[in-house]
């Protein structure tokens, strides 16, 4: 598989900390696609059926357009639906409170951004659990 990875948030600053974050671990190792939206996100999934990418990080609360479901868990889903992104690691991303809980729902990974402002390295640790050939990078 690639070593894609698929950024979804709708602040513009979270997706560039992301992938400052990703550049500063792992320099060019990764290509690194950015999506503002879960709907645009599922775009570029789609386009890319024929090369998944290997993980998805993805915020919870963006556009309204989902509800009861927050836009990132439809993305999850979405997702989860489609077969050649089977093997694709998911990450959630996200302030919320209730993140862990959400995430164990939908059987992903989780990060708060509020942890990973003070410590980036839970980035890492995050990523060598998910993918765990980086530990020997």
């Amino acid at each position: 598989m690639a070593k894609k990875i698929l950024i979804v948030d709708d602040t513009k600053s979270w997706l560039l900390f992301h992938t400052e974050i990703i550049r500063n671990l792992y320099g060019n190792l990764f290509e690194i696609t950015t999506a503002n939206s879960a709907k645009e996100a599922l775009d570029i999934i789609k386009h890319n059926i024929e090369n998944p990418f290997m993980l998805i990080m993805t915020d919870l609360q963006m556009e309204q357009d989902y509800e009861p479901e927050l836009a990132g868990e439809w993305l999850v889903k979405k997702t989860r639906e489609i077969k050649e992104y089977a093997s694709t690691k998911l990450v959630i991303v996200s302030a919320m409170y209730n993140i862990e809980h959400i995430a164990k729902n939908l059987e992903v990974e989780c990060l708060s951004k509020t942890m990973l402002i003070n410590n980036k390295l839970l980035m890492k640790f995050m990523f060598e659990k998910l993918m765990p050939f980086l530990t020997q990078i």
